[in-house]
Parts: C-alpha cells; sequence; structure tokens
C-alpha cells in the first residue's frame, strides 16, 4: 500500500511538471510567432520605403547629364535599376507607336511639345497628376495630366564665334535670306530632330498659316542658303568648329553648354523678333511595365533642388514657377524671354504634314 501511494505521488508530480513545460512551450510559440509577424511587418515597411525593380528610359537628352541623374537617383532607390536609349524626339514617339501593344519603355525624357501632344492623342501617355503639378504653368502642360514641361528652349542662331560676333551676325530670322549668307549655314537633319521640325514649323507659322506658300517660300529661300543637312548634333558641332560653315539654328540650352562648357567655338544671337520657345518635357508611358518607378523618376527629377542644379549645371531653363531666382545663375538673371505667338495645338496636328512638304518639295531645291 505504501508503494502504491509512492508511485501515485510520483505519478502526480510528472504531470505537473510536464503541465509547466507544455506552458513554458506555448508561451514561447507564442513569443516566436509574435516576433515573426513583427519581422514580417517590418520587411513590409521596408519593401514599401525602399522601392525595387526596374526602370527603362528613352531620353533625348544629354546622355552625361541623363547619367548623372539617375546615379543621384539610384543614392535614393538603389534598388531601382535603371536603363536608358538616347534618341531623338521624333525617334521616340515613332519607336513608342510602334511599341504600343506592348510597352518596352516606361519614362520619355525629352519630347517636344508638338510631339508630346501627338503622343498624348495618340493614347500613348499615362494620366496622373505629380505633386508639382500646381507649380506648372497651365501652357506648358497637357490639361489633363499625360506630359509636363521640364525646361523652355528658345531657338536661337547659333554662329561660330572665331568667324562672326553678335553684331556681325544675323540679327533676325529674315537676315538668314541674305545671299550673303550663301554655304554658310549648317542644319541638323530636320525630319529626325523634334528641335528642327519645331523651328521649320514655327517659321511657317511666323509667316502666316492663311497661306502656306509664303512659309514655304521662305524656307526655299533658307535651303539656298544652306550648304548641308548633317546627320546628326554631333556632326553638326564639328562642321561648324572646323569653319565648314559659320551659322546654325539651334536651341539655347545646348549653345551655352557648349560655349561654357567645352572647347567648342560657338555663341548665339538672339533674334530681335522673338524666338519660338520650345517646351521640352517628360512623360510617364501609358501601360508602363513600371509605372511607379517611372512616377517615383519624374518627382525625383522636377524636386527643387534638381531643378536648381540642372540649371546651375545644365543650362536649363526650368517650368516651375516656384524656384527662388536668388539661387539661379547669372546667365538666368539676364535672359529676356521674347516670344511671337504660335498656336501649338495646330502646330502639332500639322508638322507632319508640312515637314513631309518640306522633305518632297523644298529640301536641296533651293540652289
Amino acid at each position: 500500500m505504501k508503494k502504491t501511494r509512492i508511485l501515485g505521488f510520483f505519478l502526480v508530480l510528472m504531470l505537473i511538471i510536464l503541465a509547466a513545460c507544455s506552458s513554458d512551450n506555448n508561451k514561447n510559440s507564442t513569443k516566436d510567432a509574435t516576433d515573426s509577424d513583427k519581422a514580417s511587418n517590418s520587411e513590409k515597411v521596408d519593401v514599401k520605403a525602399s522601392p525595387s525593380g526596374k526602370l527603362v528610359i528613352y531620353t533625348g537628352r544629354d546622355e552625361e547629364m541623363v547619367q548623372k541623374v539617375i546615379d543621384q537617383f539610384n543614392e535614393k532607390y538603389p534598388d531601382i535599376k535603371v536603363e536608358f536609349l538616347t534618341m531623338g524626339a521624333q525617334q521616340i514617339l515613332e519607336r513608342l507607336r510602334g511599341e504600343k501593344a506592348n510597352p518596352q519603355a516606361d519614362f520619355w525624357w525629352g519630347g517636344t511639345q508638338s510631339a508630346l501632344i501627338v503622343g498624348a492623342n495618340e493614347d500613348l501617355l499615362q494620366a496622373w497628376t505629380p505633386s508639382f503639378n500646381g507649380s506648372i504653368d497651365a501652357a506648358h502642360k497637357d490639361e489633363k495630366g499625360r506630359w509636363f514641361g521640364e525646361m523652355l528652349l528658345p531657338e536661337v542662331i547659333m554662329i561660330n564665334r572665331d568667324l562672326l560676333t553678335k553684331e556681325t551676325g544675323p540679327q533676325d530670322w529674315d537676315d538668314l535670306l541674305d545671299p550673303k549668307w550663301k554655304n554658310q549655314i549648317l542644319i541638323r537633319g530636320v525630319l529626325a530632330s523634334g528641335t528642327m521640325r519645331t523651328i521649320y514649323s514655327s517659321m511657317i507659322v511666323r509667316q502666316g498659316v492663311d497661306s502656306l506658300d509664303k512659309g514655304y517660300d521662305w524656307l526655299l529661300k533658307l535651303d539656298a542658303n544652306t550648304k548641308e543637312y548633317t546627320q546628326d548634333p554631333n556632326a553638326l558641332y564639328l562642321k561648324l568648329t572646323r569653319q565648314e560653315g559659320s551659322i546654325s539654328l539651334w536651341n539655347l540650352q545646348d549653345i551655352l553648354l557648349k560655349k561654357f562648357t567645352t572647347d567648342y567655338p560657338f555663341d548665339y544671337i538672339y533674334p530681335k523678333s522673338g524666338a519660338p520657345i520650345l517646351v521640352d518635357g517628360v512623360a510617364v508611358v501609358n501601360n508602363a511595365k513600371n509605372l511607379e518607378n517611372a512616377k517615383l523618376f519624374v518627382e525625383f527629377l522636377f524636386e527643387k533642388d534638381m531643378v536648381t542644379q540642372l540649371a546651375n549645371d545644365y543650362y536649363q531653363i526650368p517650368t516651375r514657377t516656384d524656384i527662388d531666382k536668388t539661387t539661379m545663375p547669372d546667365w538666368y538673371q539676364e535672359l529676356d524671354l521674347k516670344t511671337f505667338d504660335i498656336d501649338w495645338q495646330l502646330m502639332s496636328e500639322k508638322e507632319a504634314e508640312w515637314m513631309e512638304y518640306w522633305d518632297n518639295n523644298i529640301k536641296g531645291r533651293g540652289k
């Protein structure tokens, strides 16, 4: 009987010990589960704070500048792999058209106002509202938020300052038609260049769209003085430097870049009657595979510090109206952006037609 009581006592004791262990295990299990949930939630927060994936950019901008901005973007978003292809604005538009059913790009960086309007009308661009939307003038963006002007590009007369000065070169657009400039004018190939298409189309508008013959006749006289249409901007820069010509038509930003950051002997003359001021903009591609990353890049590009940096380093004239002018460079303070009336919507609708006519009926026929 005594042995039985002792055995019973030990059985009860074992049960108490087992119950206590089970309780501890449950507590540990609960703690582990809680810790696991906390870790999981922490990971979710990290993912949200650190976007990842890919971003494909089609750009018409200077390659060195593009890479510098991307490097800074990756300092902020190191897990986003950025790829870019450089080409003219018109080439970008045509490529987006061809890829509409299966977009390969996420972001269009550097497009003329005319090209962007066409892209928006063809449903190639994504509509959205970025944080800086209110600081962009209505004339410099799409009313539906499909594209936004990043900078203003006055189109001016470009000269080789070793051959001409601001005083001895052509002072206005019509001066370019003077026979004394015959074979002195070099032009970047027009059809592949959004800049040149805009300049030529604006010259037609300047003569009056009620009679296109006036505009076409003006371009024919310019063709008579044009020595060569170069394949790309680099060829234009080299030939102008070699004094194969002394005059060209180009955008102010690129001229300032070459003047102040290279050995190219370039300067500019701002036409007395005013210049077509092209809005150079950006757009997120419709149905982009990396839509959120594209939006992140746009927001980064339009941050005030970045806008000021690009003005100081790359001579950009920003569209943002809320930039402190005291932070802007001296050349910006001295600018007088005189322009003339241009119906940009009409020009975007007619540009392809006008440029096709120029290519088939005017180019090379003014000699």
